[in-house]
């Protein structure tokens, strides 16, 4: 949602100082550190030592390599991705009120099943490399193809965790970390966070929200008498980090898109999801699809009001689709993973109509509340196996003062293989409970090429 190891900070000879609390002394890391320490690849291992030496040529060579297979993990598929997604992973990827990891392992499912073969998985996140690995052995997540932490200031490639040297190229310009830690470090509103959030180009505090806004129109104007162009971002509440003016989320996927555009696979759609400050800038870039979570922060909205608001590409999902409610509801239930067996049957009784229909993808039609007594045999018969439920391509229309007609694809993917049907909800408003509806009718289609292999497959 892994661990960078730098071996190699080009044009960056001069040690960098990081912060450790006032007790000790400054501590020096020098452009190359210690893999052992960060538990890196034996590749990085190899390489550091290599850097080591006093033989240019050799530095050199081994610069080539990493850069080789940094573009060769990037150099995945003959033509551009289908799909790019780039993803925030706190509270956006990763649900951390969900101990069971559904949503995350339903994307998994998902995205191996359906996308992975010609699709780049990208995460973005503002965690530094000693916290994203932490968060890994925490959560099931995928190997992304490329990572980005640290707010926008590191980008690694693949498994390996292949640094990109020509981004760090980039951020070295202008930047001076000593100058942004000593006047930051001058703000007594302002709290440094962990020495693992300390980056070479990020300087990380933590400030209350009741101070957050005086010290972001203080510390700008600070920062230019002092001839440094800085790029201040706040997220989440709490986070203020300070980084080069041409770092970040937005830069960092700026920066992406260019080199495959450069090499002729600019990917034909770009989605980017997040849900705080820190994200802002990934909706900011043309031609790249966004969506803001439902629990996005307080700031995201806030940039969303200011910036985005007419901006038809960035969605802010309010609400789940009630279709997407009701088949997750639908999956729990055949898993056995629902609570009360009963539940789900008299939700379904209730959000009916009495005189309801349903068509099944087979052309049979019943009642719907008949339908539903048929299910109950059908209780956990999934347990223990792979059964997957989602919807795609859902559409909402109105097609009349009192009537809504929904349309989506309903896919289900089980051991047998992948099935799916062409679906249609009309609804009714109740008139005694307004803003509510009554499901009248469903409509079943198979998909041309996914048809269950005997009618009884398809339950709903």
């Amino acid at each position: 949602m892994a661990l960078i190891q730098r071996s190699i900070r080009p044009n960056s000879s001069d040690p960098v100082r990081c912060h450790r609390p006032a007790s000790s002394s400054p501590r020096v890391i020098y452009p190359f550190s210690s893999p052992r320490a960060n538990g890196a690849k034996d590749l990085s291992f190899f390489t550091y030592h290599l850097l080591r030496t006093e033989r240019p040529q050799l530095r050199i060579r081994c610069t080539h390599a990493m850069s080789s297979l940094a573009y060769k993990e990037m150099d995945r598929f003959s033509a551009p991705a289908r799909l790019m997604i780039v993803s925030d992973l706190d509270h956006t990827m990763v649900d951390h009120h969900d101990p069971e990891n559904t949503s995350l392992l339903r994307f998994n499912a998902m995205w191996e099943s359906i996308y992975r073969h010609n699709s780049l998985l990208v995460f973005s996140t503002g965690r530094s490399p000693t916290l994203y690995k932490q968060l890994r052995k925490e959560k099931p997540l995928l190997t992304p193809d490329i990572t980005i932490m640290s707010v926008g200031t590191e980008i690694t490639y693949g498994d390996s965790m292949v640094p990109d040297e020509g981004w760090e190229v980039v951020l070295n310009k202008a930047w001076n970390r000593n100058i942004a830690l000593e006047e930051a470090g001058k703000f007594p509103q302002l709290k440094l966070q962990p020495e693992t959030e300390q980056r070479p180009h990020k300087v990380s505090f933590y400030v209350d929200k009741g101070h957050a806004q005086e010290v972001l129109k203080s510390l700008p104007g600070i920062f230019k008498s002092r001839g440094l162009d800085v790029k201040i971002i706040y997220s989440g509440g709490i986070d203020l980090d300070i980084l080069p003016q041409g770092a970040g989320k937005g830069e960092a996927l700026s920066y992406l898109l260019k080199k495959f555009k450069e090499a002729g696979k600019l990917p034909l759609n770009t989605l980017a999801c997040g849900d705080s400050g820190n994200d802002a800038e990934l909706f900011s870039i043309s031609d790249v699809y966004g969506v803001m979570v439902s629990n996005a922060q307080e700031e995201l909205l806030q940039w969303h009001a200011e910036n985005a608001k007419g901006n038809s590409k960035i969605i802010h999902a309010t609400e789940r689709c009630a279709a997407v409610t009701l088949y997750i509801a639908y999956e729990r239930w055949r898993q056995a993973a629902a609570e009360n067996y009963e539940s789900f049957i008299q939700s379904l009784k209730t959000i009916c109509h009495p005189s309801g229909t349903i068509i099944h993808p087979s052309g049979v039609e019943q009642p719907l509340h008949e339908w539903i007594d048929t299910l109950r045999p059908y209780y956990g018969d999934k347990q223990g196996k792979k059964f997957l439920v989602w919807v795609d391509r859902a559409f909402t229309s109105k097609i009349g003062s009192d009537t809504l007609l929904v349309k989506f694809d309903k896919w289900e993917l089980t051991d047998e293989g992948r099935n799916g049907c062409v679906t249609t909800f009309v609804l009714n408003s109740k008139p005694d409970s307004p803003g509510s509806f009554s499901l009248v009718h469903i409509h079943q289609t198979w998909l041309e090429g996914f048809a269950a292999s005997t009618d009884d497959a398809w339950i709903f």
